[in-house]
């Protein structure tokens, strides 16, 4: 029982990690475009989908390494 609750607090684990990156590069995404301002917001699409790729690579590590402890 204790391995299965483990488990599930590694997935909720990640999905704040997920979030949180996700939001750390709109933020700054945002905060670049009000700095260096330009036509098409193009700080915040490109760091906001660098942390959505970044959060995608954390999650494939995280599901490894559960994979790893079976």
């Amino acid at each position: 029982m204790k391995d299965n609750q483990h488990k599930y607090l590694e997935f909720i684990n990640i999905a704040f990690q997920m979030g949180i990156i996700i939001a750390a590069g709109v933020f700054l995404g945002i905060w670049l475009d009000e700095k260096f301002p330009n036509k098409y917001s193009a700080f915040t699409i490109g760091i906001s989908l660098l942390g959505v790729f970044i959060a995608l690579y954390q999650v494939y590590r995280g599901i490894s390494n559960l994979d790893k402890d079976k």
